[in-house]
C-alpha cells in the first residue's frame, strides 16, 4: 500500500533530503506496515470470531477449550521478536545520530517570539532562514531567548526542542540542492503559526559567493572578543594564572574540576551557565567572585562569547586547571 502511495504522486511524506533521511523512512514504513498488518488481522480476527460462533440454534453448545500452550507460545514469542528488532533498529538509529561528525560547520540559532535568529561562526546573521551548503554536515548550537520553540526541518527528518536557560544541539547532512521549509513545531504563543522560515541548501560553489557577498566586518569570535573585554573579564581570566579565575586559553573540549570534586566538560553549556549562574559551578582552586552577567549580556552575545573562548588556543587544548598552584 505505501509503495502504491508513493508511486502514485500521492505526496505521503515529505522529501527526504539528508543522510538521516532514507534510514529513518525505512524505519517509519516498517512502523507503517506492520501497523496496518496488524489492524488487518485483528478486525479480521474479529470479523471472524463474530460469525464463527455466533449465537446458534436452541441446544447448540460449542465447545470448551481452557488454554492452547502452542497458541500461548505463538502469541508471546513473536511480538518479544518483533519488539526486539525494532527496538535495535531504532537505537541503531539514534546512536548513529547521536553526535555530529568532528569539523561540522557550526550556526548559532535563537529562537524567540517569533523568528528565528541564526549566525554563522564567521558572523554572517539571517532572520528565519538558512543558507548551507551540500553534503557537508551542519551542526546547530540552539537555546531560545523566551519560551519553548522547537527546530524542525521535515526535509531532514530533524526535529528538536529549543529550551531557554540551556543549549540543545541538532546536526544535519543535507544531500540535494533546493529550498525546504522550517517550521516552529512547539506551540510558542500568538503568532506561533508565522514562525517559520525556509533552509537554503546551495552547492559548494554558490555557498562560497554567498558567504562572500553577505560578509560581515568581523566573526562571531571577533564580536565575542570585544564583548569579553567590555565585560571585562580579561582583567579575572589572564593566561599566565595571575587572575582570580583560570584561564580560558584551550579550555573549551576539556575538563574542569569543581569543588565538590565533581568533573564536568567545559562546552558550551557549561560556559553558559556560568555566565549567568557562577555560584552554581564553582572551579576548584578559583575564588568565587565571578559576578552574573545575567540581563546584562542577550543569549546571542553569549553565543559571540562562546565562539572566542572556542577560537583560544584549540590547537592545544588544555584542562581547567584544578588547582591555582
Amino acid at each position: 500500500m505505501i509503495a502504491f502511495l508513493l508511486q502514485s504522486g500521492i505526496p505521503f511524506r515529505p522529501e527526504a533530503a539528508s543522510t538521516s533521511g532514507a534510514h529513518l523512512d525505512k524505519l517509519f514504513y516498517f512502523l507503517t506496515g506492520l501497523s496496518f498488518l496488524l489492524c488487518v488481522l485483528i478486525f479480521g480476527t474479529l470479523v471472524y470470531f463474530a460469525v464463527r460462533y455466533r449465537r446458534r440454534p436452541h441446544g447448540s453448545v460449542p465447545p470448551v477449550i481452557l488454554q492452547s500452550i502452542p497458541l500461548e507460545i505463538v502469541w508471546t514469542v513473536i511480538p518479544i521478536i518483533i519488539n526486539v528488532v525494532i527496538f535495535l533498529w531504532a537505537a541503531n538509529l539514534f546512536f548513529r545520530d547521536a553526535e555530529p561528525p568532528i569539523g561540522s560547520t557550526e550556526i548559532f540559532v535563537v529562537g524567540k517570539q517569533w523568528m528565528w535568529h541564526l549566525q554563522h561562526a564567521e558572523g554572517q546573521r539571517e532572520i528565519n532562514e538558512l543558507h548551507i551548503p551540500v553534503n557537508v554536515p551542519i551542526k546547530l548550537i540552539m537555546t531560545s531567548q523566551d519560551v519553548i520553540h522547537d527546530f524542525f526541518v521535515p526535509a531532514f527528518r530533524e526535529k528538536k526542542d529549543v529550551v531557554p536557560g540551556r543549549y540543545t544541539l541538532e546536526w544535519f547532512q543535507p544531500t540535494k540542492i533546493g529550498r525546504y521549509h522550517l517550521f516552529c513545531a512547539q506551540y510558542c504563543g500568538t503568532l506561533h503559526s508565522g514562525m517559520i522560515g525556509w533552509v537554503y541548501v546551495m552547492s559548494q560553489k554558490d555557498y562560497a559567493e554567498w558567504m562572500y557577498r553577505n560578509r560581515p566586518s568581523e566573526s562571531a569570535a571577533g564580536v565575542g572578543q570585544r564583548l569579553f573585554a567590555k565585560l571585562a573579564c580579561n582583567n579575572c581570566h589572564q593566561t599566565n594564572r595571575s587572575g582570580s579565575g583560570p584561564p580560558l586559553t584551550g579550555a573549551f573540549g576539556s575538563v574542569a574540576t569543581l569543588q565538590n570534586g565533581e568533573r564536568r566538560e567545559v562546552d558550551e553549556g557549561f560556559i553558559h551557565q556560568i555566565i549567568l549562574n557562577p555560584t552554581t559551578l564553582p572551579v576548584a582552586g578559583y575564588p568565587q567572585v565571578m559576578p552574573s552577567f545575567r540581563g546584562e549580556v542577550s543569549e546571542e552575545e553569549i553565543l559571540e562569547i562562546i565562539a572566542y573562548i572556542k577560537s583560544m588556543g584549540q590547537e592545544q587544548p588544555q584542562p581547567v586547571a584544578e588547582g591555582n598552584q
